[in-house]
């Protein structure tokens, strides 16, 4: 039997580097505009394993407690006064980008990139914008988004890093009947190789260092992989059309760059150390390649809920652990593991069961 508090809920707080508490937290409750969402799943993501080992994402440090997490789904809870929303009991996914709407950036129509922009769960901002790895999350109404019929909690809880990897495709253009090298076979680089099957890629390569996230690569639409260690081992000859970078690693982007063929693209998609990276210039120059930057999403989501309901984007073998929220802890050191795991998911559980 369930004995909490009903005013109070959990929350996934980190405090400092290596600092992380399951913490109680007054319910919030929606305002006008509003919509309460009882969480059920939350992905834990690269940057949230950041705050937890390091206090910090790049530049960005906590400077308070930081409730993490925005990779989540649910079901509708209450909706605040005076606002539309799907009825409660809805699932529902939430769009954690908050964008002003009124700088050159959003008037373009890259939100993504918005010069006042807010996500959740992240120290970019002061004050911090919180997370939602809670029992509940309150957000305004135009960011819940209701799941299409059929699909599954637990499947649509890999919908927000399935859209950063649609946004890193699209950012490729036309990838019909192309030959694609993919560094990095994390989470986010076997949804890029889902998405680029779902786009008709022909050929897609994958790299990593580890041979457990290339299995999962392969089920997800890999035609071959290439366990690497220091140097290329030998992809300078691939010469493919265009290459994705998202393991985050200045080996990666080499990687990238040696492996296309002249007047290939490179699309930059995992976040690099914070600094100056080194880059092969001259490569880039004398084979006349593009490199071009892929950051979040905007209404790529709208577009990958469907393709999740209707088996576009054949993604449950990325999923390989789902915890109780109570086992926070172990959950974040399994998704540290890129040995052991792909993407780690914490259970909320139902709203009122224990």
């Amino acid at each position: 039997m369930n004995d909490r508090d009903p005013a109070k809920m959990r929350a996934v707080v980190a405090h400092g580097a290596g600092d992380l508490r399951l913490e109680e937290r007054p319910v919030p409750t929606p305002g006008p505009g509003e919509i309460a969402v009882d969480i059920r799943y939350g992905g834990i993501c690269g940057s949230d394993l950041h705050y937890w080992r390091h206090g910090a994402v790049g530049e960005f440090r906590l400077r308070e407690p930081l409730v993490l997490g925005h990779e989540i789904v649910g079901r509708v809870r209450e909706a605040g006064p005076g606002t539309q929303a799907p009825p409660p009991g809805t699932p529902v996914a939430v769009h954690p980008l908050a964008s002003c709407g009124s700088c050159r950036q959003c008037l373009a129509g890259r939100r993504n990139t918005c010069l006042d922009t807010g996500y959740l769960g992240s120290a970019a901002r002061d004050p911090h914008v919180q997370g939602g790895f809670a029992d509940v999350l309150v957000v305004p109404a135009e960011r819940v988004l209701a799941l299409p019929d059929g699909l599954d909690l637990r499947l649509a809880a890999v919908a927000e890093p399935a859209a950063v990897a649609w946004h890193a495709v699209r950012q490729a253009g036309d990838v019909r009947g192309r030959r694609v090298l993919v560094t990095g076979a994390g989470p986010i680089g076997c949804l890029v190789v889902a998405a680029l099957r779902a786009a008709g890629a022909a050929e897609i390569t994958v790299t990593d260092v580890h041979e457990a996230p290339l299995a999962v690569a392969k089920q997800v639409g890999a035609t071959s992989t290439v366990r690497v260690g220091a140097g290329t081992d030998g992809l300078d000859e691939l010469a493919a059309d265009l290459a994705i970078e998202s393991s985050g690693n200045p080996a990666g982007l080499r990687t990238c760059v040696y492996g296309v063929d002249r007047g290939g693209l490179v699309v930059g998609l995992g976040l690099l150390p914070p600094g100056d990276t080194p880059v092969a210039a001259n490569a880039l120059i004398t084979r006349e390649l593009r490199l071009v930057g892929s950051f979040r999403f905007d209404d790529e989501l709208t577009e990958v809920l469907p393709a999740l309901a209707d088996g576009r984007l054949p993604v449950e073998p990325v999923v390989t652990s789902v915890l109780p929220v109570a086992h926070v802890r172990e959950g974040f050191e399994i998704a540290a593991d890129p040995a052991r795991s792909c993407k780690v998911l914490l259970d909320f559980g139902e709203p009122g069961v224990a």
